[in-house]
């Protein structure tokens, strides 16, 4: 998007914003700045008319609740206002994990797709009176990132519903394979990046991990040319084609801390010291105890004795340097 479009489209949100009535199109054009000024012609008219409904249908699409309707009876067009009720964010609040959470967040999706996405978020939160330390209070890395070198290829490729072309390597095999695929979508499992999409070969569903491809994948044909399933759920996709171990965790939290641990865990009960204690299941325990450590001294690992050490293996690291 340009920015004199975007700046018109600022534009149009404040004055219709700025008014309980419905504001006609002709005075539309008259106060907000951008718009083909009226000179008589059809011409001017025309391209009044086009601007009008492509703005007006990107503010839908973004999101923004513009009414169309009448003040009076006697009116006799249309009009256009935002309910200011409806725009408007309640306010936001984040415990401290949940805005370390959203820091990590934003230094995990520094891809070109998805990196303007992060920033328009963090500014967002920002103006909504939100402290989010993108840098983080630990100098820890998240394990998973958007450095995959598929990874780009294949979340445009799924997003834009096209066919995707590419070389895989299976553990099994000493070569890579030509698959063709139409990509459903591509998540995150257990610290590792998978695609899952219809394998055309094989007419099945599949699930490739990002790692095992490649060179570059190849998107071709049109965009839209499929759909997937309506149910569709990544993740359960994922864990049943991919199968690991799992390991029971149990840990001890200080109250109040850990809120992303204490989401996915089963609560025991204090300690008897005041801290509490969690149990996890989990398949990809080193990721776990990347997590883990981040929160420093406030979580401490009971078992399993191999996780428990890995966890001190980082602090140790991380004091160190």
């Amino acid at each position: 998007m340009s920015a004199k479009r975007a700046e018109r489209l600022v534009n149009l949100v404040f004055a219709l914003l700025g008014t309980r009535q419905y504001v006609t199109a002709e005075r539309i054009r008259s106060i907000v700045p951008g718009y083909e000024p009226a000179d008589g012609s059809d011409r001017a008219d025309e391209a009044f008319k086009r601007m009008f409904e492509r703005d007006k249908a990107d503010l839908r699409e973004l999101g923004v609740p513009l009414e169309t309707g009448r003040t009076s009876v006697f009116d006799t067009e249309d009009g256009y206002r935002i309910a200011r009720s409806q725009y408007e964010l309640p306010e936001i609040t984040l415990t401290g994990d949940e805005a370390a959470a959203v820091g990590l967040a934003l230094r995990l999706w520094q891809s070109a797709q998805l990196g303007g996405a992060a920033q328009g978020a963090l500014v967002k939160l920002r103006a909504a009176g939100v402290d989010v330390d993108g840098a983080g209070t630990l100098p820890l890395q998240p394990r998973l990132d958007g450095g995959e070198p598929a990874f780009d290829a294949c979340y445009t490729a799924a997003r834009d519903r096209r066919l995707l072309t590419f070389t895989y390597a299976r553990p099994d095999e000493d070569t890579g394979v030509k698959r063709r695929v139409q990509p459903w979508g591509v998540v995150s499992w257990h610290g590792r990046w998978y695609l899952v999409g219809h394998d055309l070969d094989r007419d099945a569903p599949r699930v490739f991990r990002l790692s095992r491809i490649s060179g570059t994948p190849r998107a071709s044909g049109p965009p839209e040319a499929f759909s997937p399933p309506a149910d569709l759920d990544l993740a359960a996709v994922v864990a049943r084609q991919v199968g690991r171990p799992e390991h029971v965790v149990v840990l001890t939290a200080r109250p109040g801390t850990a809120v992303g641990l204490r989401r996915r865990a089963t609560d025991l009960g204090p300690d008897g010291t005041g801290d509490d204690r969690l149990e996890l299941r989990t398949t990809e325990p080193w990721a776990l105890a990347d997590e883990i450590a981040a929160h420093g001294p406030d979580v401490l690992v009971e078992s399993p004795p191999e996780l428990r050490a890995a966890v001190l293996e980082r602090l140790t690291r991380l004091a160190a340097s």
